[in-house]
């Protein structure tokens, strides 16, 4: 639909005038959608939601970016460097159009899945592996760690209603194994992800670089079968093949060229944090997006400079996307959370994800980075008094010290708990580690008046 009512404004003959009018429109309607984010709804719903806020805020970003460039035809490279979606009467389905590479949309169901923020870097990777795909080549996005290879790979292939396998390459993995995988991919037309490509030793990788060019030159001659390691598969040519490295690593090894030759390279960089969180605080429910995202991208830089530098410390792009999902939940829990405004919202989010795991040194540093970044806030009082006396009653009961240290440490890890899948507890011997997760345990048995249940192994026994 987007597409379509860009098309129409393009061929209008006052085309600037129907962009400012598209531009309004689609402002109206996200400002709309972002106000049903905090609704009550089913967990499906919420994620399909903030999915489609994701794109919708960049289709929004695009209009803008063509009235501001005053591109008035539609044949211009600005409008037709984006991925655009059309319904071609003749066959009969929808089409995907990039610059010029045509594809069939894929059509296979994958659920209600999270969207990747398109920023201007995923703009030009996606670019490059749609041009790939439609060379018959591979793509090869590569850069450093937390710059969204794998992440954008796979956003591409939701965009093409497709199948994305993801696997870890090791040095294990021989011809054999690869070959299979390969026939796999090309007779199902899947899609795969070969993360850490340069991992496998040099000798598999010249085996591999004959197969691929095998099932090349088969997409090549637009051949429904050929002949693959003495067997005789289907050809489906929508199938893709893509890799990541991480230059500079210890093990990895250079591509040999024959093997380069088939896939695009991708250089990724850092991406636009501050983009990025204010589209996912957008879909939230943050109406104040664009001043609190400059802000916490400043936070987190400063934290990362100016605190010590602990194995355990993470200031990237994942541990703020963390946050950003507890102030979400935070958002919606409208029975504790109503009368909060958004910037006193997220800074407890900040806490709760971050102060657990800083050191004792560094708690000071960071609480003033805050008061700089956010002058005159005020914390949210937590209900707490409920746990509070049961971790009292625990440690009455163990015949331990009631120390305020001890149970507020207990009570991060509870919060932790709340928004982790897995915590890890870091400290010296006689630290308290295991003596805090027992005591929040036994208080969260004594709340729900039942017996606690955990299994606890020592390192020699898990080896």
């Amino acid at each position: 639909i987007w597409n379509q009512l860009m098309e129409d404004a393009f061929y209008n003959e006052s085309s600037e005038h129907k962009l400012d009018e598209l531009h309004k429109m689609w402002v109206d309607k996200l400002t709309q959608l972002s106000q049903n984010v905090t609704s009550a709804m089913e967990p499906w719903q919420r994620l399909a939601l903030e999915s489609l806020l994701t794109i919708e805020v960049h289709a929004r970003d695009v209009i803008k970016d063509l009235l501001d460039k005053k591109i008035e035809n539609s044949d211009d490279f600005e409008w037709t460097r984006h991925l655009r979606y059309n319904f071609d009467d003749i066959r009969d389905t929808v089409m995907i159009r990039q610059n010029n590479s045509v594809f069939e949309y894929g059509f296979e169901y994958l659920g209600s899945t999270s969207r990747l923020v398109v920023t201007p870097l995923t703009d030009r990777c996606f670019l490059t592996l749609t041009t790939a795909l439609h060379l018959h080549l591979g793509g090869a996005p590569g850069g450093p760690a937390g710059t969204g290879k794998t992440e954008t790979v796979k956003d591409l292939s939701k965009g093409f209603g497709k199948q994305c396998v993801v696997f870890n390459c090791s040095e294990g993995l021989d011809f054999k194994m690869l070959a299979r995988f390969f026939s796999g991919l090309t007779q199902s037309g899947s899609w795969c992800c070969f993360d850490e490509f340069n991992r496998i030793d040099l000798e598999v990788l010249s085996v591999v670089a004959q197969q691929l060019q095998i099932l090349k030159r088969a997409k090549d001659a637009h051949l429904s079968r050929c002949v693959f390691e003495g067997h005789e598969i289907r050809v489906n040519p929508t199938c893709g093949f893509f890799i990541t490295m991480n230059p500079g690593y210890a093990g990895r090894v250079e591509l040999p060229d024959n093997l380069k030759s088939l896939f695009r390279p991708v250089a990724m960089t850092l991406p636009d944090f501050g983009l990025i969180i204010e589209v996912i605080l957008f879909s939230e429910g943050f109406l104040l997006g664009g001043v609190l995202s400059s802000k916490l991208v400043q936070l987190y830089q400063l934290s990362s400079r100016q605190l010590s530098q602990q194995h355990h410390y993470d200031f990237g792009l994942r541990a703020i996307k963390a946050v950003l999902h507890v102030a979400g939940e935070m958002r919606r829990n409208r029975q504790l959370y109503r009368h909060i405004d958004d910037t006193t919202l997220l800074l407890q989010a900040v806490f709760d994800a971050s102060i657990p795991k800083f050191i004792a040194e560094d708690v000071p540093l960071f609480m003033g980075i805050v008061e700089d970044l956010f002058p005159n806030y005020d914390r949210v009082k937590e209900d707490t008094l409920l746990l509070r006396t049961a971790i009292k009653d625990v440690l009455k009961e163990q015949l331990l010290l009631v120390n305020e240290a001890q149970i507020n440490k207990t009570l991060q890890l509870y919060n932790t708990l709340l928004v982790r899948h897995g915590v890890m507890q870091v400290g010296g011997t006689s630290g308290g580690k295991t003596t805090s997760r027992t005591i929040l345990a036994h208080a969260l048995a004594k709340i729900a008046n039942t017996q606690p249940l955990f299994n606890q192994n020592a390192p020699p026994s898990v080896s």
